[in-house]
């Protein structure tokens, strides 16, 4: 007999009971269905169908339409559902499972800087050179993406190994115990120079180059723009000295050469394309946690057919409404709702919290979380992109894309930068070509070329990676992983943190946190007792007590005749008595007194968000158990220097309410906000930024990525799953919240670090320029030659690098 609501099978014995209509009986597998069948049989009975595209339950009386396909007429619960079917009637009678599209060129893709910059397949962005990234996520692999980073790592290795003998080759003079004198002659070094440095800014560097073009035809200068002007104008210079020599001045030459300036394009090629190959990496790795969301949830699920017999299909072929049948510890295929059965279902991966959720009839379920040891049929209610693990999977992939990268600061001040260069570089060369000594063009060449190499952009592109690279290393040492460069700008400006409780600050499993006796009971024998019944649970709360006793290091008993009861707790025969151990109730229904002293207690440490349990030996109380998530011994130390810092700290947790504010009370937390789901969360985090606030959040399960990404910084316990660690910025190796306050110090002291380094690097320009444009000539008869240029550009990389390193010193 099937149940003529949800169409499971059952029988006239059924928990649900019976009903009567038109001289029919009726059996129902729970009381909700018969109670929605007695409200109107009719919705049920006669004539009933379902609707094909989404699995509703629909009558003659009861439709929103019909579409009559190959002779047969299906109704349709509303007019989306029948246009869907109308379309494509074989899509939905007889489904087949969604492959990839092996072609990605499908793809939208857009840049994080530029959002209204869109187009189809993977790019560059026309206005500021940057990756594009995909719009939508997915669960293939990108074969372009890795294609690319291939790329650049091949170009990498190349140009250093080219590199490193161009620099030989120029510097051989200044390394002790290294000539070249007496083999080469300086002629015939500048063709090696130029036969090696070729291939690293022509062949590795081209994408400079395309970039730095492109920023010029869009009239959107950035740093592809100085880097194609300064390697371009020292390869230039270069070859022109080889190939021309004659055309320079005497007065330029170095013991009868013109000096040559190939190893400053190809030291500035070969940095950035290392800078470009790791922030591809980055990339990929930022990638790879929403993939390993989308891995998370189940490939199939076991469907139960109109006959009651199980199919396995890809959970892409699952339609609303279908009835699935789940099994102890598999994955829950979608979101839905429990039909028949029980079990506890492990939801951690989702919400953070420990103590699987214990889910009966009517129940909802969430895709991807753990069944535990029971059974239970299940009605999906969202498939695809309608499912919580779909939504979470969008939300992190925009908030992602919405964070600016550092280069922005970089690209506003190129803005201005380049086009004054080039104009001074111009005018320069124009004023000689027409009023300068003979030969005048030379000197008008010269000129123009001291003032683009001096612009050249080398210590400027030192001055973000410098510090970045050794405050990265820095924090690595007191265990802060840095994922990016944004996220030490970010930190530097964070005026609140949000939070998670479970993991975060606290040690995000359950445990004994209190044992109390009456007098009379033998220390220990509540503890060993009570473990020993537990032992046979699957509770967690079992489990924590159980794990108590074992780290005491006590022998537990064996035992007979457990037993359980559901919603009050466990009983057992151990060493000739029943010990019970469960709910209050449980114990005083079998003749159990309570004193007073021991209610009181009780009330109090559940006042705390403890959860208490009780144990008693046939009519005597053994005592209390109380057991709780414990508070990091760090948290309490951690929030007090952040306030000292002068941020407010925030907790957000899907924990109930009382648990919240007991332990925001204890550590002194400004602001609470107790049972968010992973919207709610993201919803704080973008109410905070939208008044002006700079936001950190801090957690370690599922639920916080996507908040973990819309935060202007993230941060992840180390102790978290794979995909918070993936999604934030800062990760706290040893999951100590104390971290976050080092990490934000060295966020101040980075980004301190690297104005100072920009400065350095524009300084030299700045004093530069005009003396290589000649300013000073009329008045002292001085021209700055390339050469003076050259060591002014690398003296300022040089003050970039040694400050940077300063950095090594500072304490956190």
């Amino acid at each position: 007999m099937r149940d003529p609501v949800c169409g499971m099978e059952t029988t006239l014995e059924a928990k649900g009971g019976t009903a009567q209509w038109q001289g029919g009986t009726f059996a129902f597998c729970s009381e909700k269905c018969r109670e929605k069948f007695t409200a109107d049989p009719e919705a049920y009975v006669k004539n009933p169908a379902k609707d094909p595209v989404c699995g509703m339950t629909v009558s003659a009386e009861k439709n929103a339409g019909s579409h009559t396909h190959e002779g047969t007429e299906y109704l349709f619960c509303s007019s989306k559902c029948r246009e869907k079917f109308a379309a494509d009637p074989e899509a939905y009678l007889h489904p087949q499972p969604k492959t990839a599209d092996p072609a990605d060129a499908s793809r939208e893709y857009t840049c994080p800087m530029h959002p209204e910059i869109v187009q189809q397949g993977p790019g560059s962005c026309p206005k500021c050179g940057m990756d594009l990234e995909p719009m939508a996520a997915s669960a293939e692999d990108d074969e372009e993406e890795e294609a690319a980073i291939r790329s650049l790592k091949r170009k990498t290795l190349v140009a250093g190994v080219l590199t490193l003998p161009v620099l030989l080759l120029a510097f051989d003079s200044m390394i002790p115990g290294l000539s070249f004198e007496g083999y080469l002659s300086a002629r015939l070094q500048g063709w090696l120079e130029l036969v090696l440095a070729t291939p690293v800014i022509l062949w590795a560097g081209s994408l400079f180059f395309t970039r730095g073009w492109q920023s010029i035809v869009n009239r959107s200068l950035n740093m592809f723009t100085l880097i194609m002007l300064g390697v371009g104008a020292a390869y230039a210079y270069s070859v022109m000295a080889v190939l021309f020599p004659d055309l320079f001045p005497e007065s330029f030459r170095r013991q009868g050469e013109v000096a040559l300036y190939f190893e400053a394009g190809a030291v500035i090629t070969t940095l950035i394309l290392l800078g470009q190959w790791l922030e591809a990496r980055a990339r990929r790795q930022t990638g790879q946690a929403i993939q390993s969301l989308l891995n998370l949830a189940a490939k199939t699920a076991h469907r139960l057919k109109d006959d009651g017999e199980e199919e396995e299909v890809e959970i892409d072929v699952i339609q609303k409404g279908d009835r699935l049948r789940v099994r102890p510890g598999e994955k829950i295929p979608l979101d839905g709702v429990i039909l028949d059965g029980k079990s506890t279902i492990d939801e951690s991966m989702l919400t953070g919290e420990p103590i699987p959720v214990e889910k009966g009839e009517d129940d909802k379920v969430i895709g991807a979380t753990v069944n535990q040891t029971g059974s239970f049929i299940m009605r999906a209610e969202a498939v695809g992109e309608e499912t919580m693990l779909s939504q979470i999977v969008k939300m992190v992939a925009e908030a992602q894309r919405s964070r600016a990268p550092i280069q922005k600061l970089a690209d506003q001040v190129a803005g201005y930068f380049v086009p004054a260069v080039v104009l001074t570089a111009l005018i320069a060369f124009g004023v000689w070509a027409a009023f300068g000594p003979a030969p005048a063009m030379s000197y008008a060449i010269v000129v123009a070329v001291s003032v683009l190499i001096i612009a050249c952009p080398c210590a400027l592109g030192l001055a973000t990676p410098m510090s970045i690279m050794v405050g990265v290393g820095k924090g690595a040492q007191s265990g802060i992983l840095i994922k990016n460069a944004e996220a030490i700008e970010r930190a530097e400006k964070v005026t609140h943190l949000i939070t998670d409780k479970t993991g975060t600050l606290t040690e995000g499993k359950p445990s004994v946190v209190d044992a109390q006796s009456p007098d009379g009971v033998e220390p220990g024998d509540l503890l060993r007792l009570a473990a020993a019944v537990e032992a046979q649970s699957e509770h967690p709360l079992a489990r924590a007590v159980v794990d108590k006793a074992k780290e005491e290091g006590l022998e537990l008993p064996d035992i007979t005749d457990f037993e359980s009861t559901t919603g009050g707790g466990v009983q057992a025969r151990v060493e000739g008595k029943m010990i019970r151990i469960g709910k209050r109730g449980f114990l005083e229904a079998k003749n159990i007194t309570i004193p007073d002293a021991l209610s009181q207690e009780a009330e109090r440490l559940q006042g705390e968000a403890k959860t208490v349990i009780w144990a008693g030996r046939d009519d005597q109380l053994l005592g209390l158990i109380a057991i709780a998530d414990p508070i990091k011994k760090t948290s309490k130390e951690a929030i007090e220097s952040l306030h000292a810092m002068g941020i407010t700290v925030v907790m957000c947790t899907g924990d109930n309410p009382r648990t919240a504010k007991a332990v925001a009370k204890e550590l002194g937390i400004d602001e609470v906000h107790a049972e968010v789901s992973p919207e709610d969360k993201q919803r704080i985090v973008n109410e905070l930024k939208d008044k002006g606030y700079r936001v950190a959040m801090a957690g370690d399960g599922i639920n916080d990525a996507p908040a973990l990404a819309a935060a202007d910084v993230g941060v992840a316990m180390g102790t978290g799953t794979d995909v918070a660690i993936e999604s934030a910025g800062l990760t706290l190796v040893k999951g100590d919240l104390r971290g976050i306050v080092s990490g934000l110090r060295l966020s101040r002291a980075v980004m301190r670090n690297i104005r100072q380094n920009l400065f350095f690097a524009f300084i030299y320009n700045a004093a530069g320029v005009p003396i290589a444009a000649g300013i000073l000539y009329p008045f002292f008869g001085i021209l700055l030659s390339p050469m003076i240029a050259g060591a002014a550009m690398a003296f300022s990389s040089l003050s970039v690098v040694s400050n940077a390193l300063r950095l090594r010193k500072f304490s956190l």
